[in-house]
């Protein structure tokens, strides 16, 4: 070709092609926003199944962006000092408020049951403390004092008469409560065979819940029913003394209900 011609030159343009595969990247985005908001989901649920305090935490940790002591501690880890101390003073105070009117509760019983000559002589027999589930009431058989027949799950008249007026103070309470049988452990010698201590306590624990739901007392506060045979003695130096054989009354805190 000569240089005076005047025929163009020919260009020839190349195209590359890329092949980004099925679809091409997008599916990745959709599934990360997928399992993100699975997560959320799930922490959702999880926020959801905690009890009161841990909810707090969790807002306040969102209110607060750093959400970390000057130690580097999570504050969802219960090391920031502000927060979880007022919140486990307001437990205390609220059980030793629970404490006091338990503890009014239980002298007003026993002065009331005092100032009644029917009971005048069952009062040494009745003891008043607290345990770890709440206020327990006992009472424990004496030589001369039986609260059941021997052998039996029948209350005397005067232990009726004493459950019934224990079950219409435990009335004016939200309270629930649980009721124990014990027993000393002599082996039971009568009735059907296989009835046992254990039968025996439980039989008594029922007979005690009759009478204290037979009047102002809702059978519904009743929480829970128990018989331990010998397995809790009183007096464990002395297995067959009367005082192992008694009948328990539990007036259960209230946060301990679940």
């Amino acid at each position: 070709m000569s240089l005076g011609t005047d025929t163009p030159p020919r260009i020839i343009k190349k195209i590359k092609k890329h092949s980004g595969g099925h679809h091409g990247g997008a599916w990745k985005v959709a599934y990360a926003d997928f399992v993100t908001a699975m997560m959320a989901l799930f922490i959702v649920l999880w926020v959801l199944s905690q009890d009161q305090n841990v909810r707090k935490l969790v807002a306040n940790y969102f209110k607060n962006p750093i959400g970390f002591s000057d130690k580097g501690q999570n504050i969802l880890q219960g090391n920031t000092p502000s927060l979880i101390k007022t919140n486990q003073m307001s437990m205390q105070d609220a059980r030793q408020k629970e404490v006091e009117i338990l503890k009014k509760m239980g002298d007003e019983i026993i002065g009331d049951l005092s100032r009644d000559s029917k009971f005048s002589n069952l009062m040494g027999q009745i003891k008043i403390e607290f345990v770890k589930e709440g206020l327990r009431i006992e009472l424990v058989e004496a030589a001369k004092n039986l609260f059941f027949e021997i052998g039996t799950a029948k209350l005397t008249k005067e232990a009726e008469l004493l459950l019934r007026k224990i079950g219409d103070e435990l009335a004016k309470l939200p309270n629930k409560i649980i009721i124990e049988g014990h027993t000393d452990a002599r082996p039971y010698s009568g009735g059907a065979n296989g009835y046992t201590n254990f039968e025996l306590s439980s039989d008594r624990a029922n007979s005690a819940r009759r009478a204290l739901t037979s009047d102002k007392l809702p059978d519904s506060q009743i929480f829970e029913v128990r018989g331990y045979a010998d397995r809790e003695l009183r007096d464990p130096k002395d297995p067959f003394s009367f005082v192992n054989r008694r009948i328990s009354i539990i007036i259960k805190y209230l946060k301990n209900q679940e």
